[in-house]
């Protein structure tokens, strides 16, 4: 795989992992799995019927446990640094053709701190549709999410270059909205 493709690829799947942690794990999983997605050097276990049936089942209670009003924020606190650590581990296992020594920091940074912010974002929506419709409109948005991490990671895995473009302009509405809020 090519280093500039390999960095896309984990880039989208990262942003994925801001939507919904395990929906892109579980994606890439079935992608190493069925043959679809070389990994990264010590990422050959991502493709294993363990994880699989792992990722699957936490990718279901995760989507279904975000429709309960309450549930809904108390996961968020537990999904914000999980997202980030899914975020590096995907953009770690899908940086194939780089040394460990510029994986791992890219990784961390880019693929970590892309989670991180898209799951900001997400905790923040979560927590205005909760206000402006005393939780009745969360179903919607986890609704969104969910969809949205399906989309944005089967999108990544198979054209990275769209999935690149997507991931920018998810950034950029967070940084509108952000700037909006702010002033």
């Amino acid at each position: 795989m090519d280093t500039a493709i390999g960095v896309t690829l984990g880039l989208g799947l990262a942003a994925a992992a801001g939507l919904r942690v395990f929906v892109p794990l579980l994606l890439a999983a079935i992608a190493v799995h069925t043959g679809h997605l070389e990994p990264a050097s010590g990422f050959d276990w991502l493709g294993s019927t363990t994880a699989l049936v792992i990722f699957g089942t936490a990718a279901v209670a995760e989507a279904l446990a975000y429709f309960v009003p309450w549930l809904d924020h108390a996961l968020d606190s537990l999904a914000t640094p999980a997202a980030a650590v899914a975020g590096a581990a995907l953009m770690a296992a899908a940086a194939v053709d780089l040394p460990p020594y510029a994986r791992w920091p890219l990784a961390i940074i880019a693929g970590g701190g892309l989670a991180g912010l898209v799951q900001a974002a997400s905790v923040g929506t979560r927590a205005l549709s909760t206000v402006m419709t005393a939780g009745f409109g969360n179903p919607v948005v986890a609704a969104a999410e969910t969809g949205g991490a399906v989309a944005l990671a089967a999108i990544a895995l198979l054209l990275p270059l769209l999935g690149l473009v997507l991931v920018v302009g998810l950034v950029a509405a967070i940084v509108r909205a952000g700037k909006r809020l702010a002033g």
